[in-house]
């Protein structure tokens, strides 16, 4: 079973910055890749950027040149830079892996993150 444990969300002003992280434990398989979701008030969870085991990664249009999505394979941990914040950003951000052959996927908690105008 592997947890996930979230933190780094928060209450920013428009233009402003935080850093998510998602630190990972009890994976027994590899984990093929990581990524952050997001989920707004009366809308459905979508993909905001999905890093892999090679280090590549990719990004929602609706972030890219903002945030940023990397990994310690030290600390078994992933990050989520998110810069020049706007409202409409505001949303519960989780975090995701998937593990092993049969690419079971495990979420974190989730932590709010809110953008003020």
């Amino acid at each position: 079973q592997v947890q996930l444990v979230e933190s780094g969300g928060g209450l920013v002003q428009a233009g402003g910055s935080l850093r998510l992280s998602c630190a990972a434990s009890g994976s027994r398989f590899a984990i093929n890749h990581r990524g952050w979701y997001r989920q707004a008030p009366g809308k459905q969870r979508e993909l905001v950027a999905r890093i892999f085991s090679s280090e590549s990664a990719n990004y929602a249009d609706f972030v890219k040149g903002r945030f940023t999505i990397s990994i310690d394979n030290a600390k078994n941990t992933v990050y989520l830079q998110m810069n020049s914040l706007k409202p409409e950003d505001t949303a519960v951000y989780y975090c995701n892996v998937n593990v092993g052959r049969d690419h079971r996927d495990y979420w974190g908690q989730g932590t709010q993150v809110t953008v003020s105008s």
